[in-house]
């Protein structure tokens, strides 16, 4: 079957100015007024489009979330859940060092690629949808978190609550390098570590002390050299002592694990809680923090992205599959069982970093993609 949405007048310039007014509002997971700031700005470009919008209060001291529902004649029936996170890793002051930027084909700027692109393109598409008097298969319902880049641990319960009135999950976080989507993720654990040592006077007494720095230290390498073919350890965060004249009494790590089998995951956190100190006079404590369950395609994903893949091909490109790691929100509703497919965001690179771009390229065929999902799924 072939999509109407696919000739609707998409414009990649057309859709700059607004993507630019996502990406100039900066939003870290850890300042809860700026990410509320964000949601807010796309809770209004919601609003203009018709859609019933609703903000969702945070908690545990995190950001807000914004529900956005359009009418639909089958409104009461399961329908498509357009998932994505507007918080980032990106601190409040990254926009003097990675500003808004065009160069050539890519597009710079925090948060552009992971992932206020991809949420941008697929608003996007709804809107060309609305405009069109096109409906869409099924009732449509947008879902936009707070805290996804810490591993969502206030919003898993509301993901996973709202996927369950849906019968599809569309997550538009980044393609994969070759344009391909993603139909499964690998299963993610995060730990807290504390170190306890003895204090004492780095100067005068710097030998009655026990530096819990130095027990991490240790700790850290041993962790790290865990990883195996099967399960990665890594160590991201770490924070301790307060003066440098005092031998340091506590210090705080926050490791992360990733496996492709949920059995290598569950072998890694028993690994991790069964860590010990490498002496008596220091304390070591490992609490388990939120995990993401692996999530593996089924027949209906597999559905689900061969109808993706004939929309693709009448648009003019191709695309792969694959099970990927970098966790996201579909882990939840993928091993919810309801068939998700993630990816379907903007093509570019350098996530994470002061490189972070996409491809203005891809923005119109994304976007088209997304509309013919939104109409055949």
């Amino acid at each position: 079957m072939t999509a109407p949405a696919l000739d609707l007048p998409f414009d990649a310039e057309a859709m700059l100015p607004g993507l630019r007014a996502w990406v100039d509002c900066e939003s870290p997971t850890f300042d809860a007024a700026a990410v509320n700031r964000m949601m807010a700005v796309a809770a209004r470009d919601l609003a203009l489009m018709g859609a019933r919008v609703e903000t969702i209060p945070g908690r545990m001291g995190y950001g807000d979330c914004v529900r956005a529902t359009f009418p639909h004649p089958k409104a009461h029936e399961p329908g498509i859940l357009v998932m994505g996170h507007l918080d980032t890793v990106h601190p409040i002051g990254t926009l003097e060092h990675l500003p808004w930027k065009r160069e050539g084909n890519r597009l710079y700027g925090p948060g552009v690629y992971d992932m206020k692109g991809g949420n941008f393109i697929a608003i996007e598409a709804i809107r060309q949808l609305i405009r069109a008097g096109i409906t869409t298969s099924r009732p449509v319902t947008v879902l936009l978190t707070s805290d996804e880049e810490i591993g969502s641990p206030s919003t898993r319960d509301l993901i996973e609550a709202e996927a369950a009135r849906h019968a599809v999950v569309l997550v538009p976080e980044p393609a994969r390098p070759d344009g391909g989507v993603v139909t499964g993720r690998y299963a993610i654990a995060r730990f807290n570590l504390r170190t306890i040592g003895r204090p004492s006077h780095a100067g005068a007494r710097l030998a009655d002390g026990r530096s819990a720095i130095r027990e991490m230290c240790r700790q850290v390498v041993a962790i790290e050299a865990m990883t195996s073919d099967a399960v990665t350890y890594s160590v991201g965060v770490i924070h301790g002592g307060q003066w440098v004249n005092c031998v340091a009494t506590t210090c705080d790590a926050e490791s992360l694990s990733m496996a492709k089998r949920q059995e290598d995951l569950d072998e890694a956190v028993e690994k991790m809680l069964a860590l010990r100190p490498t002496g008596n006079d220091v304390q070591l404590v490992v609490t388990r923090g939120v995990t993401r369950p692996v999530w593996e395609p089924d027949e209906r994903v597999m559905a689900l992205y061969g109808t993706a893949r004939r929309i693709a091909q009448q648009i003019g490109f191709d695309i792969s599959h694959q099970s990927a790691g970098g966790g996201s929100d579909g882990n939840f509703t993928g091993a919810m069982g309801i068939p998700t497919l993630d990816g379907l965001g903007v093509q570019g690179a350098g996530g994470h970093t002061l490189e972070e771009h996409l491809l203005i390229d891809s923005l119109v065929p994304r976007a088209k993609l997304i509309a013919g999902l939104l109409q055949l799924a």
